[in-house]
Parts: structure tokens; C-alpha cells; sequence
């Protein structure tokens, strides 16, 4: 303020001078010139005398007043990991992670596994709970995998789903535009060499949780009968290993396509699988929701849709087609040059993405009403 004093105080010999120069100009002793110069100064000094106060901004809330405490009240599927620095990995300030139940009164969210309270191997948190304190459901199984929603309406503020509409978004795999920056984990995809465009091998599929029930074995045993389809996993062969951790991967890599069949088929049900045959160079064949909403995560040319053929033999028939027919197989492929592809780290990722959520929500305490039906919808 007192810089704001001594510019008030250093206008005022301005206008003392102003109404010099306005007597002169009444007397008709200054030409037209300092008229029009005495005319403009006028009008500014008036500007000045009626500049408004200077505004006081609020003072930034630095990453120690704003932080908040998240206790992971259980380790999802009961396997204990390390919590992550959420600073040092994703550039998300102002998070301490702990899954010390000691904490409880303290926190300022509550991350919630569904598995383990859904079974009984866990019990939710004691009421009455915390004044403002969120708790969170955590679920990434489709609906199908997911039992006894309707004991927990009523319970939880805030969800964490792989589906867009959740109140905290985080999808198994997403993609990056290659000219954005800031995204540490993304891998960039580059679309295949003319000379490297055909690989070795067809079509690959691999399977670990297999059940007569599901669609995608039903699809299987119609797609074998016209096309070879190698199988691996807990129903075919073994998925050969290696040290780097990648072993899926690797395999994929020799193939042209590769069946991306999720176990069931729900809103934006989209998993590891097809960003597996995304990070692979492989082109996905994809079973799951409908192409319009595998749309939302990929370009309409990354994948082939089961749905896109009126019989599973026309399937086959187009896999073979683009096999002998590079132009074609190239549209398929080409658009990977233009992204990064993210594959979110389980659980790490997901824990500090919800610490973020739990900052930017201070003040809600909306409870979630209908968990069943928009789960199930």
C-alpha cells in the first residue's frame, strides 16, 4: 500500500501543472498545439485520479497447506505393494499415501478394493466416519465380476472405475498424440516398415480364465474351423518366458493379428488385451462392447470388429485377404505414427490419480445412490 500511496502522491505536481497550463490556455496564451498537448494531459490525469484500487490476489496454496492423506484400506486381491511416490512418478503434489488403518481418522479419503469387501475377506471402515471424508470405490472387473453391488448404495462418494463416466476415470490403456508432452510412461508406436509389414505368423490368442460360457470361446472354436489360430496360456501352450518381464508381448510381436476377446461385454469393458496388441504392432481383433464405443479409445482403422461381419467365416476370409494385400493391411497400421500409447501401472497409477481426485473435491459430499444400476447399465 504504501507503494500505491507514493503513486497517488506522485500525481498530484502533474495536475498542479494541468491547471497551469488550463489558465494559460483561457487567457489565449498558448498556441493550438499546447492546447491539443494540454487537452491530452487533462484527460489523462483524470484517468489516473480514477484508477480502482489494486486487488489483493489470495495467496497460492502450496503443496504442503493443500495436502491431503489417502489410506488404501485394503491391497487390492490381498498382495501387498509399495506405495508409490506420487511426485517423483506422475508430477501429483500434495499426496501422502498410506495403508496404516492408525490413519483412518486422519484421512482425507479412503481408496476401497471391491473384491475384498464384496467377499468378506475385508470390512468396510468404521462409522461414523470422519468429518468430509470421501471413500472411494475402486473396480476395474466388469460387471459380470462384480457381486453384491447392492450392499454398498448409499456407501461410497466417489467411483473409480475404467469407465469414462466414473467420478475418477482411469482406463486400461489409452492413446497420446505424439506431439503432446509430459507423458513419461506413454510408448511410442511406430507404424511397420513396407519391408517389415508381414509377419511371420498369423494369429495369435492368449488365454488364461477360460470358460465354456464365455462368447469368445464360442467364437474360437467357430473361427478354427477356417483359419489357424494359435493358442496360449492356461488352455494352449505355454507363453514362452524371458527375463525383461515383456513375455507376452514379444510373442505378439510375431503375429499379424491378434484376438483381443474380453470375457464379457460391457460399457467400456476394454483391458490390457488390446493395448497388449496395440503396443505389439499386431492388429487387434477385438470382441467386447460395440465399435462405436471401442471408437472412444482408438481410430476406427487400429481394430477389426467381430461385429463388423455378418458370419464368423467372413472374418476369416478378411484376415486372410489383408494378409496377401499390403495396401490394405498398411491401413490398418499407418495411423500408428501420430501416438504414444499409456498403459496405467496397477495399482500405482490408480492411487495416485485418486489422491488428486480427493484434492480437487474438498468441499463435495455427495454420496453415490445408484452404484448397481450405472455399473450394471
Amino acid at each position: 500500500m504504501e507503494a500505491w500511496a507514493d503513486l497517488r502522491a506522485a500525481r498530484r505536481p502533474g495536475l498542479s501543472q494541468l491547471r497551469k497550463c488550463c489558465v494559460l490556455v483561457l487567457k489565449g496564451t498558448c498556441s493550438s498545439v499546447c492546447a491539443a498537448t494540454v487537452f491530452f494531459l487533462f484527460l489523462l490525469g483524470v484517468c489516473l485520479l480514477h484508477l480502482p484500487e489494486p486487488f489483493t490476489l489470495e495467496p497460492l496454496v502450496s503443496e504442503e497447506d493443500g495436502a491431503v492423506t489417502l489410506l488404501i484400506w485394503t491391497h487390492p486381491f490381498s498382495r501387498h505393494r509399495n506405495l508409490p511416490d506420487c511426485f517423483a512418478l506422475y508430477q501429483i503434489g500434495g499426496c501422502a499415501l498410506t495403508d496404516d488403518r492408525r490413519a483412518y481418522p486422519q484421512a482425507d479419503g479412503v481408496i476401497i478394493h471391491h473384491r475384498e469387501v464384496a467377499t468378506g475377506n475385508a470390512d468396510l471402515p468404521p462409522e461414523p466416519r470422519p468429518h468430509s471424508q470421501k471413500w472411494i470405490w475402486m473396480n476395474f472387473e466388469s460387471p459380470v465380476h462384480t457381486p453384491k453391488l447392492w450392499r454398498f448404495e448409499g456407501v461410497f462418494n466417489l467411483t473409480m472405475t475404467y469407465r469414462t463416466d466414473s467420478d475418477i476415470f482411469l482406463p486400461y490403456g489409452y492413446l497420446v498424440p505424439r506431439d503432446e508432452n509430459g507423458q513419461r510412461f506413454a510408448q511410442p508406436l511406430h507404424a511397420s516398415l513396407r519391408s517389415r509389414l508381414l509377419r511371420p505368423r498369423l494369429l495369435a490368442w492368449v488365454i488364461s480364465n477360460w470358460s465354456e460360457s464365455h462368447a469368445r470361446v464360442g467364437l474360437y472354436y467357430q473361427l478354427r474351423q477356417y483359419i489357424q489360430v494359435d493358442v496360449f496360456g492356461h488352455a494352449g501352450r505355454p507363453v514362452p518366458e524371458d527375463t525383461g518381464g515383456s513375455s507376452v508381448l514379444r510373442l505378439i510381436e510375431r503375429y499379424q493379428f491378434y484376438l483381443a476377446l474380453e470375457n464379457s461385454q460391457h460399457t467400456d469393458y476394454i483391458t490390457e488385451k488390446l493395448w497388449n496388441a496395440v503396443r505389439a504392432g499386431a492388429i487387434p481383433v477385438v470382441l467386447g462392447p460395440s465399435r462405436q464405443n471401442y471408437e472412444r479409445f482408438l481410430p476406427p482403422e487400429a481394430f477389426i470388429h467381430v461385429d463388423d461381419f455378418p458370419t464368423v467365416r467372413g472374418l476369416a476370409r478378411y484376415l486372410l485377404v489383408l494378409r496377401g494385400d499390403p495396401a490394405r493391411l498398411r491401413r490398418h497400421l499407418d495411423w500408428r505414427g501420430s501416438y504414444s500409447v499409456q498403459q496405467p501401472t496397477f495399482w500405482a497409477e490408480h492411487y495416485c490419480t485418486a489422491c488428486r481426485a480427493v484434492r480437487r473435491t474438498r468441499d463435495r459430499t455427495d454420496v453415490v445412490t445408484d452404484l448397481t444400476r450405472w455399473f450394471r447399465s
